[in-house]
C-alpha cells in the first residue's frame, strides 16, 4: 500500500520517521521535538559520531516551502556538526529536488539517499512490515481500511459512524500503552484495560478493535458475558469487546456474584480457541474490589494480572500529545489555538492533576467555548481541569430546557448502555408529566421529540432507535447530581417499568449504604403506590419481526421479589407483601431460566438464612413457594448444561437452608444432560466448549454419584468431538505477529513542550492564510 502520510500530524510523522530509518540503519535515534532553531528530530551518538535526523511533513506543500525551510535550518546544522544529517519528509521529492536540497544542507549530507523522500519512504515500509503495523494511524486510516473497519463494525456496533471511526483513530496518540496491550492480547489472548475514569481505556480498546478489523477479525460487541459464551466458536476470527465490564458507576455485589463465574469461564474458554481475542474494560478501582469480592476473580489459577494493563498513568510526553492531537484536529478558531500555545500555560495543563484524555477533548470542543474569546481561552482551559464537574454542571443547568434535563433525567435510571427509543419515551412521559405537574412547568405533546433534537450530538447520540448518552462523563455528572432525596421521592412516584424503579432505588442505596435513615424508608414508602404494577407488568415483549418469538423487556420475577422485600424491610407497607406472595405465586408470564434460574434458588435460601429476610413477615411461606418454582426450573427438559452448573453450585453454598427436593431435582437433571451428552456435544462448534462441557459433566457426576465408567464414555465422547472440530477448524487462517516500535528516549522538558506545540500554530496560521476551514 503506498500513503501519501496525510492522516499523520507531524508529530506523528516525526515518530515513524524515526523508527523508519532506525530499523533500516539498525540503530535507535533519541527523540526531540522539532524546535524551530534546533534542527533535530532524532539523535544517534556512538563512538564519538553523531546521526542526526530531522523530519519535515510537507506532502501538501510547494517544493518551494520545503526548500525556504531548509535554507533556514542551515544554521542550526552547522552548529550541531553531525558526522551524518538525514532528512525524511511526505513531499514527493525528485533527483532534481534532491540535489536542490543538498545544496542547502550543505557537506552534511553524506550521500543524496540520505534525503527520503514519500517514494523512498513507502520504500522502506514494504522492506520493513513490523514498523508499519506499529503505526496503526498510517495504515488503519486509509480510505481502503477505514471503509473495511466501518463496514465491520456498522454491522456489529452500529452507534458508530464511520467520520467517528476515522476522527478516533487520527485523534489517537500513540503511546507504549497500545504495544503493550497489542503483545499482552496476541500472546494470553485476553486483554483487561484498566485505568480511572477517562484516561483512554475505550479509545485504546476500540484501537485495538478496528485493527482487527482491518485484518479481517469479526467484531462481537457484548453485554454481557452469556452473548459471548453463545457467539464464539472456533472456525472464525472474532474479536470479543465489553466496554466497562463491571459497571460504570458503581459495583453491584449481587450482580457480580452472576457475572464473576461467567468471567472465569470465558476467559478459560477463549485461552484455548486458537480464532477468539477476547478486549474488556473497567475502572482500576471497581476492578480491584471485585477481585478482593469475589473468589473467581481472585483465582491464582486463573491469574487476571496476566491479562491486565493499567492506563492510568502517562508519560509527560503523552499527554502533551493528546492535547496536541485534539488541537490539531479541532474545528477551535486559530486564535483560540494560538492564544493557548502562547499563553505559556500548556504546562498548567499538561501538568494538571485533573488531567485527563475525555476532559482534554471536551475542552478543544467548540460548543464547550462558547463565549469565550481567545484571551481568556487558556485560563477557561486551566478552570475547567480545576472543577471538571463544570463541563456538563453549566450546560445542564443554564443552556437546555427543563424538558432536556428531564429526559437526560430519565436516560439515566434507564439501561446504563443506553435504552430503546420507545422505553425512554415511556419513562420520560412519566418523569416529564409528574415534573411539570410539580413545578407548574407548561407541557406540550412534542416535548420528547424536541428534546431528543435539542440534545442529539451534544449530550445523546442516537442509533438504531436506541439512545445513550455522548460521553460517560455525561452520566459520571447526573449521578452526582441527582443525589438529592427530594428529586427521587419525585422519581418514585413517577416509575412506570420496574428496572426504573430499581435504577432509582439502588441510586438511593448508594446514598445512604447503612439503610438506617429517614429518607431511605421514605423512599421505599414512595414506592408502595407501584407494588401492585410490579406484579402485573410484562417481563417480555412479543418480537414484532418474529411474532413466535419473545425478548426480555424488563427484569425478572425472582429480583422484583427481592426489590420488594427490600422495600418493605424498610418501609414495611402491605402493598409491598401483597405484590410479593402474587409474584411468588404467579410469576408474570412463568418463571424463566435465564432471568430467574440460580439468582430463585439464593433467593429461597435467603428467606431462610438469619440476617437476610428472615425477619420478612412471610418468611417461611415464601421460601417455600420459591423452592417449588425452583425444582419446576430445574426439571425443565430445556434447561441447559451450563444452567444447571450455575444453580447447583448456588444450591450447593445454601443446601443448609434448602429443602430436600431441590438436590433431587438437581440429581434427576444431571443424569438427563449425561443421557443427551453426545447430542450437546455434536451440537457445540468449539473444542474449548466441549472440553469444558466434559468438566461440567464430570463436576456434577461426581456430586450425583454417577458411576465412574459412565463419566469415563463422557469423556471419550468429548475427545472424539474435538478431534472432529480440529478437522473443520485446520484451514483457519494463521494469526500473524505484529513487531512492535523501538523504545525510544524521553526527555520532555519546558523547551520540548514548546517545540512540540511551535508547528501547531504555523499549521494553523497557513490554513487560516489559505482561506480553509480551522481544522
Amino acid at each position: 500500500m503506498a500513503y501519501d502520510f496525510s492522516s499523520l500530524s507531524p508529530a506523528d510523522f516525526e515518530d515513524l520517521s524515526r523508527d523508519l530509518i532506525g530499523a533500516e540503519r539498525g540503530i535507535r535515534f533519541e527523540a526531540f521535538t522539532a524546535g524551530p532553531d534546533e534542527g533535530v528530530d532524532g539523535r544517534h551518538a556512538k563512538a564519538g559520531e553523531t546521526t542526526i535526523l530531522q523530519a519535515k511533513h510537507y506532502g501538501g506543500s510547494r517544493f518551494s516551502d520545503l526548500k525556504r525551510v531548509m535554507r533556514n535550518e542551515r544554521n542550526s546544522i552547522d552548529r550541531l556538526c553531525p558526522e551524518r544529517y538525514i532528512l525524511t519528509t511526505s513531499f514527493k521529492v525528485t533527483k532534481k529536488n534532491k540535489a536542490a536540497l543538498g545544496i542547502e544542507i550543505g557537506p552534511w549530507l553524506r550521500d543524496e539517499s540520505d534525503i527520503v523522500g514519500a517514494a523512498d519512504l513507502n520504500a522502506l515500509l514494504r522492506s520493513h512490515p513490523g514498523v508499519e503495523k506499529s503505526h496503526f494511524k498510517l495504515w488503519l486510516s486509509s480510505t481502503a481500511m477505514l471503509e473495511r473497519v466501518f463496514r465491520a463494525a456498522a454491522l456489529e456496533h452500529g452507534a458508530m459512524t464511520r467520520r467517528e471511526i476515522e476522527e478516533k483513530v487520527l485523534v489517537y496518540a500513540p503511546n507504549p500503552s497500545f504495544d503493550e496491550a497489542r503483545m499482552t492480547l496476541e500472546k494470553h489472548r485476553v486483554l483487561i484495560v484498566a485505568g480511572p475514569p477517562g484516561v483512554g481505556k475505550t479509545t485504546l480498546a476500540e484501537m485495538l478493535v478496528f485493527a482487527h478489523l482491518a485484518e479481517g477479525w469479526e467484531l462481537v460487541p457484548i453485554r454481557s458475558l452469556d452473548d459471548g459464551l453463545e457467539e464464539i466458536s472456533d472456525l472464525k476470527k472474532q474479536v470479543f469487546y465489553f466496554d466497562d465490564f463491571l459497571g460504570r458507576i458503581s459495583l453491584d455485589k449481587s450482580h457480580l456474584a452472576r457475572t464473576d463465574s461467567d468471567l472465569a469461564r470465558f476467559i478459560k474458554r477463549v485461552r484455548k480457541s486458537p480464532n477468539a481475542r477476547f478486549i474488556l474494560t473497567t475502572r482500576a478501582p471497581i476492578f480491584e474490589e471485585a477481585r478482593q469480592l469475589s473468589e473467581h476473580l481472585a483465582d491464582k489459577g486463573l491469574d487476571l494480572t496476566r491479562y491486565l494493563l493499567d492506563v492510568g498513568v502517562y508519560t509527560r510526553r503523552i499527554k502533551a500529545r493528546i492535547l496536541y492531537n485534539h488541537l490539531f484536529l479541532s474545528a477551535l478558531p486559530s486564535g483560540h489555538v494560538n492564544a493557548l500555545v502562547l499563553s505559556g500555560k500548556l504546562s498548567k495543563v499538561i501538568d494538571h492533576p485533573n488531567y485527563n484524555p475525555r476532559l482534554i477533548a471536551m475542552m478543544t470542543q467548540t460548543e464547550h467555548v462558547d463565549g469565550i474569546d481567545a484571551a481568556s481561552y487558556a485560563d477557561h482551559f486551566v478552570s475547567r481541569l480545576n472543577d471538571p464537574s463544570q463541563l456538563w454542571d453549566i450546560p445542564f443547568r443554564k443552556h437546555i430546557p427543563r424538558t432536556c434535563q428531564h429526559l437526560l433525567i430519565s436516560l439515566f435510571f434507564c439501561n446504563e448502555y443506553g435504552a430503546k427509543i420507545d422505553v425512554l419515551r415511556e419513562v420520560f412521559e412519566a418523569v416529564h408529566g409528574l415534573f411539570s405537574r410539580e413545578y407548574a412547568i407548561e407541557k406540550d405533546p412534542k416535548d420528547f421529540a424536541e428534546a431528543l433534537k435539542i440534545l442529539e450530538g451534544g449530550f445523546i447520540k442516537l442509533s438504531d432507535r436506541r439512545v445513550s448518552f455522548v460521553n460517560p462523563s455525561v452520566r459520571d455528572y447526573l449521578s452526582t447530581y441527582l443525589s438529592d432525596w427530594s428529586l427521587l421521592y419525585l422519581l418514585a412516584r413517577s416509575s412506570v417499568r420496574v428496572d426504573f424503579a430499581r435504577a432509582v432505588w439502588n441510586h438511593g442505596e448508594r446514598m445512604d449504604i447503612t439503610h438506617c435513615g429517614r429518607e431511605i424508608a421514605r423512599l421505599a414508602s414512595e414506592f408502595s403506590g407501584f407494588a401492585a404494577s410490579v406484579a402485573t407488568l410484562p417481563v417480555r415483549v412479543r418480537l414484532q419481526s418474529e411474532p413466535q418469538s419473545y425478548q426480555s423487556d424488563d427484569i425478572g420475577n425472582t429480583r422484583r421479589i427481592k426489590l420488594l422485600v427490600d422495600w418493605w424491610m424498610v418501609a414495611p407497607k402491605n402493598e409491598f407483601r401483597c405484590a410479593v406472595k402474587s409474584l411468588a405465586e404467579d410469576p408474570v408470564s412463568g418463571w424463566d431460566i435465564w432471568q430467574d434460574g440460580d439468582e430463585l434458588v439464593e433467593l429461597a435460601a435467603k428467606f431462610r438464612e438469619e440476617g437476610y429476610y428472615d425477619q420478612y413477615v412471610d418468611a417461611d411461606e415464601i421460601a417455600r413457594l420459591l423452592e417449588d418454582a425452583a425444582v419446576q426450573i430445574i426439571s425443565d427438559d430445556y434447561i441447559s448444561l451450563e444452567d444447571l452448573d450455575r444453580i447447583a453450585d448456588v444450591a450447593e453454598e445454601w443446601k443448609r437452608n434448602l429443602g430436600e427436593t431441590v438436590g433431587i431435582a438437581i440429581n434427576r437433571s444431571i443424569e438427563r444432560q449425561i443421557e443427551e451428552i453426545e447430542t450437546t456435544f455434536r451440537d457445540t462448534t468449539s473444542d474449548s466448549t466441549v472440553e469444558e462441557q466434559a468438566g461440567i459433566i464430570e463436576k456434577l457426576g461426581r456430586s450425583a454419584g454417577v458411576p465412574p465408567e459412565i463419566l469415563d464414555r463422557v469423556h471419550g465422547l468429548a475427545s472424539a468431538r474435538k478431534a472432529e472440530i480440529a478437522l473443520e477448524a485446520a484451514d483457519a487462517d494463521p494469526i500473524s505477529a505484529r513487531a512492535t516500535s523501538q523504545p525510544r528516549f524521553d526527555n520532555f522538558d519546558e523547551a520540548a513542550l514548546r517545540d512540540l506545540f511551535a508547528p501547531l500554530i504555523r499549521f494553523k496560521e497557513s490554513v487560516q492564510a489559505e482561506g480553509g476551514e480551522d481544522c
